[in-house]
C-alpha cells in the first residue's frame, strides 16, 4: 500500500525534559504555541489522546503508541472535524527527541498508509507553524506567530 509522509526536524536550544514537558505535559504552555490547543492524554502506551480546541471541541483523537521519554512518542491520530479527512483512517505520528549539545533534534514524521492524503496535506501546512511557535517560545518566551490561518 501506498504511504504518504510528512517530515520535518528543527533543532531547539532547551533540554530534552523541558521540550518532552512542553509537548506533552504543560497543557498551559502547549496553548500558547499550539493556537489555543491542547493536546490530553496520560502519556502512556494504550491511553487516549486528543486535541481540545479553546471552545471545548475535539478535532483530533486515538491513542499513545509508544511513550519513551523524553525520547520518543508515538500517537495513533485520527481527524473528527472534517468528513473528508476523518475517512482517510488512522495516521501515525511519531516525536522523536535527541540532545545535541545544547539543543535538541525534534522530528516529526507523521504518515498515513494512502496517497494521495489530504490529512498529510493539511498536517504539512500546520507542523511548521506549530514548531516554529514552540521553538521561539522555549528560545526566546514569546511565539512568532499568533494566528495559525495567516500565510
Amino acid at each position: 500500500m501506498a504511504r504518504s509522509t510528512f517530515h520535518y526536524v528543527t533543532f531547539i536550544r532547551t533540554t530534552p525534559e523541558k521540550l518532552w514537558s512542553a509537548l506533552t505535559e504543560d497543557a498551559a504552555f502547549m496553548q500558547q504555541y499550539w493556537f489555543g490547543v491542547r493536546c490530553e492524554s496520560e502519556w502512556r502506551p494504550g491511553s487516549s489522546w486528543q486535541m481540545v480546541h479553546a471552545d471545548g471541541s475535539v478535532s483530533d483523537a486515538g491513542e499513545i503508541v509508544e511513550a519513551n521519554p523524553p525520547a520518543r512518542l508515538v500517537i495513533r491520530w485520527r481527524h473528527q472535524r472534517y468528513p473528508e479527512l476523518a475517512a482517510e483512517g488512522d495516521s501515525l505520528c511519531t516525536m522523536e527527541l535527541e540532545p545535541i549539545g545544547p539543543a535538541v533534534r525534534l522530528a516529526i514524521t507523521h504518515t498515513i498508509e494512502r496517497e494521495p492524503s489530504k490529512l498529510i496535506e493539511a498536517v504539512s501546512g500546520g507542523w511548521p507553524k506549530i514548531i516554529s511557535n514552540l521553538k521561539s517560545l522555549l528560545e526566546t518566551g514569546a511565539v512568532v506567530l499568533n494566528d495559525a490561518g495567516k500565510k
